[in-house]
């Protein structure tokens, strides 16, 4: 008899791959670890602002990466669906504790055009990172604070390299 994990396409399957990293918190906890008390911000903002940056940059290094790749627009599509059940079960939760409806997919939308539009206002940047990293802390509060720029940029900047590796390793 065959496993499942056996039926399933490479597509399928990167899918499910990166769907796990995007919710793994562990680099989370270690850019939060190394974020100096110094650091002029509310911390719980940046720790939420920072899993929204790695599930949006996921989803950006999918479209860069394979943009010249057929199965781009499934994995996305899968991608982003994956992400689309797992924040309304999050929405349904908080909003049950808090007793107000919150949309968390789209607050990754909005979060995702934001920083799009960052992008798009600086095409002279050398590297996204430049540009991701100030946005993330005037979005977490305190765009002055080095700290907070510096963890975006990080975030950022390793989402992007841990997807690119990926990509390249696995035959779609």
């Amino acid at each position: 008899m065959e496993h499942s994990e056996d039926k399933k396409t490479g597509v399928e399957k990167a899918k499910e791959d990166l769907f796990n990293f995007a919710i793994n918190r562990e680099d989370v906890k270690t850019l939060m670890a190394h974020l100096p008390e110094a650091a002029d911000i509310r911390r719980g903002k940046v720790e939420y602002e920072l899993h929204i940056l790695k599930i949006i940059s996921i989803g950006w290094s999918i479209s860069y990466y394979l943009e010249n790749c057929a199965q781009k627009n499934q994995l996305l599509e899968l991608y982003w669906k994956a992400v689309h059940e797992f924040t309304q079960s999050i929405s349904t939760t908080t909003g049950m504790m808090i007793g107000n409806n919150i949309d968390y997919f789209q607050i990754l939308k909005e979060r995702l055009d934001m920083y799009l539009a960052a992008m798009a206002q600086k095409p002279d940047a050398p590297e996204p990172a430049v540009v991701i990293g100030p946005e993330f802390a005037r979005t977490c509060g305190n765009m002055d604070d080095a700290f907070t720029v510096m963890t975006g940029s990080r975030m950022f900047i390793a989402t992007i390299a841990s997807v690119k590796e990926y990509l390249e390793t696995i035959k779609l």
